[in-house]
């Protein structure tokens, strides 16, 4: 099972003229036919929260309960069971943060460590910014079409 990060879905959903646009789109082609992707309840509500300046509220809520099923993706935990958005102790993330990461990238960071997940890899295009915080390997949808991962 592979982690996909937000940035995969905001370039499908929002830049078309995006250079990695044909790369991506054929990536997330096959997350959806292989069955075998997860995001985070966080990933989910980032993506929403970027293209709320785009969107009505009712898109914005549509896009919430759509995704998943678009992409063929499992969101953990599941929006419905969540007690809370990300229930990671504030030292937590910030142990992660001063090791040179984001607080959108922590959080994910501490739901990869935490929730012990059977991934074997994170995919983003910024795979770089993850790949020193996990003991999984980060790759780029570019990368992992290229090792035939999917």
């Amino acid at each position: 099972m592979i982690f996909v990060d937000s940035d995969v879905f905001v370039i499908d959903l929002r830049y078309p003229r995006d250079p990695r646009f044909r790369i991506n789109a054929e990536f997330l082609a096959r997350v959806k036919a292989g069955d075998r992707a997860v995001t985070s309840l966080v990933n989910l509500l980032e993506v929403c929260g970027i293209l709320s300046f785009n969107l009505n509220p009712q898109q914005v809520r549509e896009l919430f309960h759509y995704l998943p099923r678009r992409y063929g993706i499992r969101v953990v935990p599941r929006p419905e069971r969540a007690a809370a958005v990300a229930p990671f102790p504030p030292r937590e993330v910030l142990d992660v943060m001063v090791r040179r990461a984001s607080f959108g990238d922590a959080l994910i960071i501490c739901a990869l460590n935490k929730l012990r997940l059977p991934v074997s890899h994170l995919v983003s295009w910024n795979a770089r910014h993850f790949a020193p915080h996990l003991s999984i390997p980060a790759l780029t949808p570019a990368e992992v079409l290229e090792q035939s991962l999917l």
